[in-house]
């Protein structure tokens, strides 16, 4: 018989409830292991296997809105595949989070009076990692809240020893290949965090300042950065500029100085800006700097000689009577000092670039750094994609991908934090009596006495880059072999370039193949109006609070309805508890067919719902195959409600379809819908088909 308890009546409560119940199940799918598939090893070479490696989320952070959306689509993905007999892995972890963690830990220790500046590197780490396993386990605990079924016997964190050893052997290769050096060049730099950032990691905002308009004698020069001009070496204007032509090669002084610089020519000056005659600060400016580079002046000499703001944002030495002010002060300090040489100040708008994380304005200093040659990295990632090995799931991400890879400068993967894996750099002693300063030697242990460690740790997104294939090289035996490359990669599209990108130039890099074939982008979760989440708007949604007050699955469902990756989607209070209404109506038809009177013949309506069942199998099979998943839980949801509660039921009331046809109906509801709202359909599968082992092992129904 389909039923499960078909000689006696199954009594069902009334309501189902959430919160009895959600806890409860997740322990028994835990124990049952249904979340761990076999070691790679014990897998047979032919068997399909379907892989997705978690986003490692910071391990100490709270679940915010766009983990819980993450955790649903790819729980949804896994729990599909796994039911269609594939050897699913969902392999999870978490990230130290470099520079957001020590962020974190610097504001804790304001609040006391302290700076990460009173300790040594040491002291500041332990404590650090201290503070991160006090709060770690976190995130792990909200995931599992949502019904996440990742195999957490198979999790990983990125400061793992065995992590930061393959983390170091990349980086070893690369010097080996060739592909790593160390050179000053202008970095993004925030003087608040203490750190240097890639170009990702610069955000841009449009700012109005001013445009100040200062006589340098023979001509006016036009600039946003007064307090810089201490640092000047020339000035330029384009070689078409006929205003200016009879002046190239000419000299004039520096106002506020006696130093004398020419007047050069050069094609980048825009002849409608300001003026159309430029100051050339080649160790504040990257367009400057470049100019240096074409002009071929001593860089080392300009470092030394005309940079004129420190680390700490404060005016150096060579900023003369302005040393020690910071940039705002020297700037309104130096605007009143140019007297009449000030010839106008007017509004300008502009892009400012800001620290992604304090949002503090980027200065831009020369730095002796580390820097990876992306050019042939990126060149076999963008094969990747023109072959299809990887696809881009998303409207008009693939181009955005495309364009970050074709203009790709240098990755700068030198971070002046503590908190993270530190470069395997060693440089001789003071006391080693090795004299070449620019001696270095890399390796993953000292070369021996007389050798001191570089302090900066890797970029973040250098180790995490590196995540799909580090996690399976560390796991279980034979996991890189059976589960490389992965099926999915569903993430953000914000950190695209971040992290996307990263992996596919590392991964092919490391393996000769890109870690996944598909790249799932999901869009971020606004609130009802459409608006972006914000703390200040009031608007956040807290996903813990919503899966407390309205269970899981009515989160899931309210997350995933009818998304498409690369958008962004509406999410808040008012969907959530409507979703909780379909988690209801769920448990009710349940009730319903359990309870309804056996005849022991069909019903005249029995092969139009076998029919239109049928139907449902083929579409819902089809969007999750082809990763339509937010179409798939409307399609879903859809079917349940609108065909099986309000046209099946009602017919079956008239006794024209068979109790028989609506359990067998009702199973394979249950069973399509238990991949978007997993407990309500484990619970309601627990009553009605008790002996037939858990939901979450069933097989994914055939079509006839």
């Amino acid at each position: 018989m389909t039923g499960g308890r078909s000689e006696r009546q199954i009594i069902m409560n009334k309501n189902y409830d959430h919160k009895e119940t959600e806890s409860r199940i997740y322990s028994a799918w835990e124990q049952s292991g249904a979340f761990c598939p076999p070691e790679g090893e014990d897998l047979p070479a032919d068997k399909k296997t379907f892989t997705v490696i978690m986003p490692p989320p910071n391990a100490n952070d709270p679940l915010h809105v766009g983990h819980a959306m993450f955790v649903t689509i790819e729980d949804i993905f896994v729990r599909y595949h796994r039911m269609k007999g594939e050897v699913t892995l969902w392999l999870p972890g978490t990230d130290h989070a470099g520079i957001e963690t020590q962020f974190v830990f610097e504001k804790k220790l304001a609040k006391q009076g302290k700076s990460r500046f009173d300790f040594d590197r040491e002291t500041l780490f332990q404590m650090i990692w201290d503070y991160v396993k006090d709060n770690s386990g976190v995130a792990i605990e909200q995931m599992k809240r949502l019904g996440a079924s990742a195999d957490w016997s198979r999790y990983k964190y990125t400061l793992e020893p065995e992590i930061v050893k393959e983390v170091v052997k990349t980086f070893i290769k690369l010097h080996e290949d060739g592909l790593i050096y160390r050179s000053v060049k202008l970095v993004n730099y925030c003087t608040k965090c203490g750190t240097a950032y890639s170009e990702l990691e610069v955000d841009h905002e449009e700012r109005e300042d001013k445009l100040y308009i200062i006589d340098y004698g023979k001509l006016k020069v036009a600039t946003t950065r007064p307090e810089t001009m201490l640092g000047d070496v020339a000035v330029a204007v384009n070689p078409e500029d006929k205003r200016y032509q009879s002046l190239i090669g000419e000299k004039i002084k520096l106002p506020l100085t006696q130093r004398e610089i020419p007047i050069i020519a050069d094609s980048m000056v825009d002849m409608e800006f300001g003026t159309g005659a430029v100051k050339i600060t080649p160790a504040h400016d990257p367009n400057d700097w470049e100019v240096a580079v074409r002009q071929g002046w001593n860089m080392d000499e300009i470092v030394r000689d005309h940079q004129v703001i420190g680390t700490n944002g404060k005016m150096n030495k060579n900023a003369g009577v302005y040393e020690g002010l910071n940039i705002n002060d020297a700037r309104e300090k130096i605007v009143n000092d140019l007297g009449t040489a000030l010839v106008e100040t007017k509004p300008y708008l502009h892009s400012v670039g800001t620290c992604y994380r304090c949002h503090r304005v980027i200065e831009p200093l020369p730095m002796k750094q580390f820097f990876i040659k992306v050019k042939s990295l990126a060149e076999k990632a963008l094969t990747a994609l023109d072959s299809g090995e990887t696809t881009i799931m998303g409207a008009g991400h693939d181009k955005i991908l495309r364009h970050w890879l074709s203009n790709l400068r240098d990755w700068n993967i030198s971070r002046q934090i503590v908190w993270g894996i530190r470069i395997p750099v060693w440089y001789p002693s003071a006391s080693s009596g090795r004299t070449n300063k620019e001696e270095y030697q890399v390796s993953a242990e000292s070369p021996g006495e007389g050798w001191v460690q570089e302090t900066d740790t890797f970029d973040t997104w250098f180790s995490s880059g590196q995540w799909p294939v580090v996690t399976l090289k560390t796991n279980k035996p034979g996991d890189f072999e059976a589960y490389y490359p992965t099926q999915v990669m569903e993430t953000a599209y914000d950190i695209l370039p971040f992290w996307v990108m990263r992996m596919m130039m590392l991964g092919i890099y490391m393996t000769g193949k890109s870690p996944f074939k598909y790249v799932y982008l999901h869009g971020l979760v606004r609130d009802e109006q459409g608006r972006k989440m914000s703390k200040s708007v009031g608007n956040v949604i807290n996903p813990l609070e919503l899966t407390e007050k309205y269970g899981a699955d009515s989160l899931r469902m309210a997350l995933v309805m009818s998304t498409t990756p690369g958008q962004d989607s509406a999410t808040g209070e008012n969907k959530v508890r409507g979703m909780r209404n379909f988690a209801n109506k769920i448990w009710n038809a349940s009730r319903y067919v359990v309870s309804m009177e056996e005849s022991g013949i069909d019903g005249d309506n029995d092969q139009e719902l076998m029919d239109n069942l049928n139907t449902h199998i083929e579409t819902t099979t089809k969007r999750l195959d082809e990763l339509k998943v937010g179409f798939a839980a409307e399609w879903a949801y859809s079917w349940f409600w609108d065909s099986f509660c309000d046209q099946y039921i009602e017919i079956a009331k008239k006794g024209l379809i068979g109790k028989q046809a609506m359990l067998k109906a009702l199973k394979t509801n249950l069973i399509l819908l238990h991949p978007f709202v997993p407990f309500v359909t484990e619970a309601a599968w627990a009553e009605v088909f008790p002996d037939e082992g858990m939901l979450i092992s069933q097989c994914w129904p055939k079509l006839p």
